[in-house]
């Protein structure tokens, strides 16, 4: 069923107390107000607070783990080349999310921008897709945290106890994020700190004194495609898809937007900061891995399916494992925390717009200022499919949906955006806007996100484990398929549209939003 909230006529600032609004006028709550919501989660974030939130869902450390076998394995020394591409493209979609965030700095952005830009019903379709990739994503975050639990405490785990882990690893950041955004953003930080530091050390050390090969390994395929039985071309397009994951993430920032203060001007701020850190960390590691690993081909021959770990044990010894093993373990508690905060917050925007199912409950906030109707549903969502983790077959396949349905938004929003522009209905009017260049950006980020989509979907069998069953083959389309029909079913039915509100007309003149009726 879907609940529609109170409605109510702001016919003030909405709430008392906030900071000055980026034009120096007003509070934050009054810019939030004159968007059309009330100031109800706590705005404590600064810049670094915010910046925080998408460094730790990018997270350097889970982002190298997840492409670097997959890239050295496919296309060899040279894989490393696909990430400087990938860092580059989704730089152009950070540009474009720094205008929207700019001019509407809200909670559940792509759900938020769409509605702006293209409509209620398209708007509840991003929105539905967006949650579901992130909340999917939190799956598959718990579920790969879990086998460092047991790698700290030297256990073998079996099927059932990497699910009964993953499922604590959930409650634990749950109960975090329940006490608020400063218990968070404490956590968070505290997480980051430990594993930048550690990822920038580590991957110096390993540049500098622990180099086993030259730079012409950074060319060298090493037969790789030729292994795998593919091209050069399309094993270099392959990483490039697995390569993306490690890019994604920077809009968490946008997820706190209504807890930071200026958010106009320091959630733009925020994003390029997170992934420009972050790509600079992920991109040193990963050269650094690979000229610091024995022997690379072993990855190729698939004898080595935990370079990383193999090059930072036989550099620094035996001694390293277990400090290894702990910032690892931290860096995916991070990453779960921020992600799944993101999560309870956008499913927090779609319910006080009474658009998602139970949403008089999910809009719910505690004493504490959090949105805890949307982090238990966004809990009760991913834990539900962690027991998939009894079959890595299933796990796996999630994974790979989660990949494709994170770009999907994306692509629906670049192109939304940039329609926008041509058809004159959008003109970026927040402090941060990129005048013309602006169009040519969010052209140049509609075709990177449109052929990542296309990349990431097309089934591929080097990318499954060999004898993987169809279904994980064609994970990507199958699941985003699946996602969209019940999105499509739910409108059809239900017709949530119908109770959204309205999107606050803006001014000709200024740019600047009207007061929104609740």
């Amino acid at each position: 069923m879907t609940d529609s909230p109170p409605r109510t006529r702001l016919t003030g600032p909405g709430a008392t107390g906030g900071t000055t609004g980026s034009d120096g006028n007003g509070t934050d709550a009054d810019r939030l107000a004159a968007l059309g919501y009330r100031q109800e989660l706590r705005r404590s974030l600064g810049v670094l607070g915010n910046i925080s939130m998408g460094f730790a869902v990018v997270s350097p450390v889970v982002g190298l783990y997840a492409v670097s076998q997959v890239g050295l394995s496919v296309a060899g020394g040279a894989w490393v080349w696909a990430l400087p591409v990938c860092l580059l493209g989704q730089l152009l979609v950070v540009a474009v999310y720094s205008e929207l965030a700019s001019q509407w700095p809200l909670a559940g952005g792509a759900y938020q921008w769409s509605r702006r830009l293209a409509g209620p019903a398209f708007a509840w379709l991003t929105g539905w897709m967006w949650q579901f990739a992130v909340m999917f994503a939190n799956t598959t975050v718990a579920y790969l945290a879990s086998p460092w639990f047991f790698a700290l405490f030297g256990l073998t785990p079996t099927p059932t106890r990497l699910v009964l882990v993953s499922v604590v690893f959930m409650l634990v950041c749950a109960l975090v994020n329940a006490y608020g955004i400063n218990l968070l953003r404490w956590f968070v930080s505290l997480g980051i700190a430990a594993e930048a530091v550690a990822s920038v050390l580590v991957g110096l050390a390993l540049l500098l004194f622990c180099r086993r090969h030259g730079f012409g390994l950074l060319t060298d395929l090493l037969h790789a495609p030729a292994t795998a039985g593919v091209s050069t071309t399309a094993a270099f397009l392959a990483v490039v898809a697995v390569g993306g994951w490690a890019f994604i993430g920077f809009d968490a920032c946008v997820s706190t937007a209504e807890e930071t203060k200026d958010p106009a001007r320091q959630v733009p701020r925020a994003m390029w900061w997170a992934l420009l850190s972050v790509g600079t960390v992920v991109i040193l590691n990963a050269v650094a891995v690979e000229l610091a690993h024995p022997d690379p081909a072993a990855v190729v021959r698939g004898a080595d399916l935990d370079p990383v770990t193999t090059a930072v044990t036989t550099a620094f010894g035996g001694w390293s494992a277990k400090p290894f093993v702990v910032v690892v373990l931290v860096s995916f508690t991070a990453c779960l925390m921020a992600s799944q905060g993101g999560a309870a917050r956008g499913l927090y925007s779609l319910a006080r717009d009474g658009v998602f199912p139970f949403s008089a409950r999910v809009r719910a906030v505690n004493r504490h200022k959090a949105p805890i109707g949307g982090l238990v549903a966004a809990t009760v969502i991913s834990s539900a499919a962690l027991p998939l983790g009894l079959r890595s077959a299933a796990m796996g396949s999630l994974i790979t949906f989660g990949t494709a349905a994170t770009f999907l938004p994306f692509f629906l929003l670049t192109v939304v955006s940039l329609t926008a522009r041509l058809r004159g209905t959008w003109r970026p009017s927040g402090p941060v806007r990129y005048g013309r260049a602006g169009t040519a950006i969010n052209a140049l980020a509609v075709v990177w996100t449109g052929l990542e989509v296309v990349n990431i979907c097309w089934p591929r069998t080097i990318l499954a484990p060999p004898g993987a069953p169809w279904y994980q083959v064609w994970a990507a389309v199958l699941g985003v398929g699946l996602v969209t029909l019940a999105g499509l079913g739910y409108l059809l039915v239900r017709r949530p549209q119908r109770l959204m509100r309205d999107a606050p007309p803006e001014r000709p003149e200024t740019g600047e939003p009207t007061p929104a009726v609740l």
